[in-house]
């Protein structure tokens, strides 16, 4: 790092993308921190946290409220048209999956939930909030609510070692399903549980499902903008009359 014609914090940014094309540093490996690089690299606080905000924002890094600076690894893919187990996802990668619970209840109806789910305002309703991991690392939240009579047993599950969606999906296929992706930029606790930095961008899937025309789920679904990307294909299928008029002008 001694070409003065070169900012400090870009010499120090192409040290460390450096060292992660040439494997130094690896994928989910943690970075020195601001302070190990003002002792290590001689430079000064300002110089490595610009550094450190930089590849973060470009993507090299994901930074982590609290606890660091990691080497990002991949963004998780996932199907815009279908709905998936997450935990079959993330299997599917080769990665393990684990959860944390942090409500799983019955509660009486909220009213914003009575009028989107049609329930009557007097009932009561199971609510779940967990917090899905991809070896060990937050990729979802998952802040769900579920009509108690189609699953009446919902509280005596071990949702640790089942996900909500693979034990509702056990229960009845769904007939009907509606999502909507937002981009948001979330309150403090959806920030905090997925260990991002406050005013940090997330991708919020709200989703409904019914089975045959009662509406059993509705939830809502937060994953940290640079660890989830949505993918979607569509392909048109060709109808007779287009391919036969088509076939005029080949």
């Amino acid at each position: 790092m001694q070409n003065k014609q070169i900012p400090r914090y870009q010499q120090l940014k192409d040290l460390i993308i450096e060292q992660i094309y040439d494997g130094a540093l690896k994928p989910l490996q943690r970075v020195p921190s601001e302070n190990q690089l003002v002792k290590s690299m001689g430079v000064s606080r300002m110089t490595a946290n610009r550094a450190l905000k930089e590849l973060n924002e470009e993507g090299y890094l994901n930074r982590r409220a609290g606890v660091g600076s990691f080497v990002s690894d991949f963004r998780v893919n996932s199907h815009l048209f279908e709905i998936k187990n997450i935990a079959d996802e993330v299997a599917f990668r080769g990665n393990k999956h684990n959860s944390r619970i942090i409500k799983q209840s019955l509660i009486d109806v909220p009213r914003k939930i009575s009028r989107i789910m049609n329930i009557d305002s007097n009932e009561q309703i199971f609510h779940i909030l967990l917090v899905h991991y991809e070896d060990s690392i937050p990729i979802q939240i998952e802040d769900r609510y579920i009509n108690r009579f189609f699953a009446p047993n919902f509280l005596e599950q071990d949702f640790l070692s089942i996900t909500p969606s693979s034990y509702l999906s056990g229960i009845s296929p769904l007939h009907q399903a509606e999502q909507i992706v937002s981009a948001i930029i979330p309150k403090n606790l959806i920030s905090n549980l997925l260990e991002i930095e406050k005013e940090s961008p997330c991708l919020l899937i709200t989703r409904k499902t019914w089975v045959k025309k009662e509406m059993i789920t509705y939830g809502k679904f937060y994953h940290p903008g640079d660890r989830y990307e949505l993918v979607g294909h569509y392909e048109p299928v060709k109808s007779n009359k287009f391919q036969k008029n088509n076939k005029k002008f080949m």
